[in-house]
């Protein structure tokens, strides 16, 4: 991964994202699944925040993010869909974007809903040089809602998982609340819990919180606000590096889960 202050660490900059989807994954959290549109079974979505956070984990090292989706979703309740969002190379190992592309069913039987979703996130260029280990990771998803309540587990399917080798069985479990307080306001909440499989990768494990509030507006606008924060089991995260040098030549540490706001706005097409 990369290399903090005072060892050699391996590579997880942890876009433990969705999820994005979850993102799913490693997209936002709390990211809606594709739905059938009475303008069609083709949907798409552009966004600007002040940061991309997934999973507690600031993506952008601060800055700016620019993300966009597009989906298509079957009355039958079969979806595929693909998103993009720029990235920091002081978080990924030479990377500068992330490309999902998912794909799954969901349904309802009342007040219940259920889904079972693949994803597989790519990081172009993206490398732990150390090992030549790509970020590249992929993750099978398990959802259930009940009216306002969600649950969601996300297993890592591929050998790696985000630069870290020997790492399938890689565990997220994302629950939260996502509540209608009327007059177009949401209430986001959202605790995480992140197990990196493999001997010795347990170091990167973390938990996540988020605190956030919605708001749809005519015309397929949303504007969201949101506090959120992760912990590392250990300290590996308190000073986080990949080696990227800033415009002084000296290489950058931060801690990435530390608590931070985020504003966006998101744009329907």
């Amino acid at each position: 991964m990369k290399y903090s202050v005072n060892q050699l660490v391996p590579a997880l900059c942890l876009s433990l994202l969705a999820a994005a989807v979850q993102a799913q994954t490693a997209e936002p959290d709390n990211k809606a699944l594709p739905v059938a549109s009475s303008t069609g079974p083709i949907t798409a979505n552009v966004s600007l925040a002040t940061q991309y956070i997934s999973r507690g984990f600031r993506q952008t090292w601060g800055q700016p993010a620019l993300q966009g989706g597009l989906d298509y979703a079957h009355p039958s309740g079969f979806s595929a869909g693909t998103w993009l969002s720029n990235i920091s190379n002081r978080y990924i190992e030479n990377g500068t974007l992330e490309w999902d592309l998912y794909t799954g069913y969901a349904a309802t039987a009342g007040d219940i809903g259920y889904s079972g979703m693949i994803y597989y996130y790519k990081y172009p260029g993206a490398e732990y040089k150390a090992t030549a280990t790509k970020y590249d990771y992929g993750e099978l998803s398990f959802g259930v809602t009940y009216k306002f309540l969600y649950a969601k587990y996300n297993y890592t399917y591929t050998k790696d998982f985000f630069g870290i080798t020997n790492a399938r069985g890689t565990g997220y479990l994302d629950v939260g609340v996502n509540y209608d307080m009327g007059s177009g306001y949401t209430l986001n909440l959202h605790a995480g819990d992140g197990r990196v499989a493999g001997t010795g990768n347990n170091i990167w494990n973390w938990k996540d919180i988020k605190v956030g509030v919605s708001k749809t507006f005519e015309g397929g606008w949303t504007a969201a606000g949101a506090y959120t924060k992760a912990k590392g089991a250990t300290n590996v995260y308190d000073s986080y590096t990949t080696g990227a040098l800033n415009s002084a030549g000296v290489a950058e540490s931060s801690n990435p889960a530390t608590g931070t706001l985020v504003l966006s706005i998101n744009k329907a097409l």
